[in-house]
């Protein structure tokens, strides 16, 4: 073959060649073979999911599902009406994805044509930036304060120098944050809010924590809340996600969400859980418990300094050795925790909460490492 025979790959976009893949958190029966251990004997508190799972009654309703043939809901509408009632906000206001990372994308491509800019405040969630950087825009990092605060003040800066210039169009916040779990305040939402862009306020661990401002959305034209059943339902395995959207930016999503985004099997399951609330929220009174119990555990251990958090997780600073190497050391015990190989957070692991064995077993290694 010539060596100037045309190649498809000549016609990728040049932002997606250059692209850093995303990282994701290995599936759990990959890493039972990867550890060599049966899966009952690994504790899995890598990525902040829910260790009691759903509601018993989504297997029922699943069981029981009919018209699997046909295609689902494309408006989610029994769904919608019932997190209407979930979170005392008009229908017409949200919008169901599957999972919120849909709706991060289908924000992204409302919004962004290629090098316009958006904010991101890392240390957070990783998909804003990698979002940003598939839709080609020009991702502007301020970075959090040592305590993890948003620095509004450098954010407001930026709209001041750049007067002559396009704003960013987007900016992105996780209230409480990940990896974290520290609030953003009314007072610096609402800083926030009064710049001429949109707020991204990302409510994916509000349930831990208190003081949705999902309803915020009725009164402020430039907010978009972002919320998700996987970690206080339990049902990351679904990938079900809502947001509240001013009126007029809803209409327009409804015109590029594919049609048929959320299946079936995760708007009933969606469904049955809002309907078994009391079950589910005990739940999460369980880990908030166990996360007030496990933190002087971590802070009586010389080498670990936790974060307060208003999470499911908690985020330490290992000091005097390798964070990466605590991470290892943990695996090999059957024990799974992040690491983040990014800057900040390199002498830092993320702990998720599990059940009280889960975490007696932890602490007791933690103790001897």
């Amino acid at each position: 073959m010539s060596e100037t025979a045309f190649s498809p790959s000549q016609l990728i976009r040049p932002n997606v060649v250059s692209l850093k893949p995303y990282t994701p958190i290995v599936p759990f029966d990959i890493l039972s073979q990867e550890l060599n251990r049966a899966p009952e004997d690994i504790i899995k508190l890598d990525a902040n999911e829910n260790p009691y799972g759903p509601s018993p009654r989504v297997a029922e309703v699943l069981a029981e599902a009919q018209y699997m043939h046909i295609y689902p809901d494309p408006e989610s509408r029994n769904l919608r009406a019932a997190l209407a009632e979930y979170t005392n906000l008009g229908a017409e206001y949200l919008l169901v994805g599957s999972g919120a990372d849909e709706l991060i994308d289908l924000i992204m491509r409302l919004f962004i044509d290629p090098g316009d800019k958006i904010v991101n405040c890392p240390p957070t969630f990783g998909m804003y930036a990698f979002d940003g950087d598939i839709s080609a825009a020009e991702v502007i990092a301020i970075r959090r304060r040592p305590d993890f605060s948003i620095d509004v003040d450098a954010i407001e800066t930026l709209f001041a120098e750049s007067q002559s210039e396009p704003h960013p169009k987007l900016i992105f916040v996780t209230s409480p944050n990940n990896p974290d779990g520290s609030i953003l305040s009314d007072s610096d939402l609402q800083r926030l809010l009064a710049l001429p862009t949109v707020v991204v306020l990302d409510e994916a661990y509000v349930e831990f924590s208190s003081g949705s401002r999902i309803q915020w959305v009725e009164q402020h034209p430039n907010l978009i809340v972002l919320r998700t059943f996987s970690k206080w339902a339990g049902l990351a395995g679904l990938r079900v996600g809502y947001g509240a959207f001013p009126l007029d930016l809803i209409e327009q999503l409804w015109k590029i969400k594919q049609p048929y985004n959320v299946n079936l099997a995760g708007q009933l399951a969606a469904e049955v859980s809002l309907t078994d609330c009391h079950y589910l929220l005990d739940n999460v009174a369980r880990l908030i418990e166990q996360r007030e119990q496990f933190y002087p555990v971590l802070n009586a251990i010389e080498w670990l300094e936790p974060y307060p958090s208003q999470t499911n997780f908690i985020l330490c600073q290992v000091k005097g050795r390798n964070a990466s190497d605590v991470k290892q050391q943990l695996a090999e015990q059957g024990i799974l925790v992040r690491y983040y190989n990014s800057p900040g957070l390199t002498d830092h692991i993320r702990i998720s909460i599990g059940t009280p064995a889960q975490m007696a077993r932890l602490a007791k290694v933690l103790q001897h490492l």
